[in-house]
């Protein structure tokens, strides 16, 4: 199965220029915890966090709307492409401990977002009568790296 197929196409983003009171607005009203970051072309220049807005609010002491998306961002976005399949791209979620990565085409522009909650979905629906057993490992692996020791499995009673 392919990024595409199960990717959010419906994607809203935010510049480096804007403030972080924008991007928390965003935020609030799709409702989602991440935004990506787009330059004038729509390439992913950053990806934003609901965590790194407050932390910038705390750290730098100003209202939101003194502050740049770009001085709170994480500036390298991890992203992969919309046709590639889904265990690269849990793979990548996997190494680089991350829960969303925005989906570019052949050109780097966004044109998607692909994230573990995606992943999960997919892997609970029914396939041939069953549960997608490979996936739902998939989705546990890359959950089990991103909380790297912070949780334990219960063996089930």
């Amino acid at each position: 199965m392919q990024v595409e197929q199960i990717m959010n196409r419906d994607v809203k983003t935010c510049g480096p220029h804007d403030s972080l009171n924008k991007a928390a607005q965003i935020m609030w009203d799709t409702p989602c915890g991440a935004v990506p970051v787009v330059d004038e072309q729509g390439s992913p220049v950053g990806f934003l966090t609901d965590r790194d807005v407050c932390m910038a609010a705390y750290t730098q002491n100003k209202p939101l709307t003194e502050l740049p998306v770009e001085g709170a961002m994480a500036r390298t976005p991890i992203c992969c492409r919309a046709e590639d399949d889904l265990d690269s791209a849990a793979q990548l979620m996997r190494q680089h401990r991350t829960r969303r990565v925005p989906v570019i085409d052949a050109n780097g522009i966004l044109v998607g977002l692909l994230t573990l909650d995606d992943l999960a979905c997919e892997a609970a629906r029914a396939l041939r009568g069953g549960m997608n057993e490979k996936l739902r490992d998939l989705v546990l692996e890359v959950h089990l790296s991103i909380n790297h020791g912070r949780i334990r499995l219960h063996p089930a009673v």
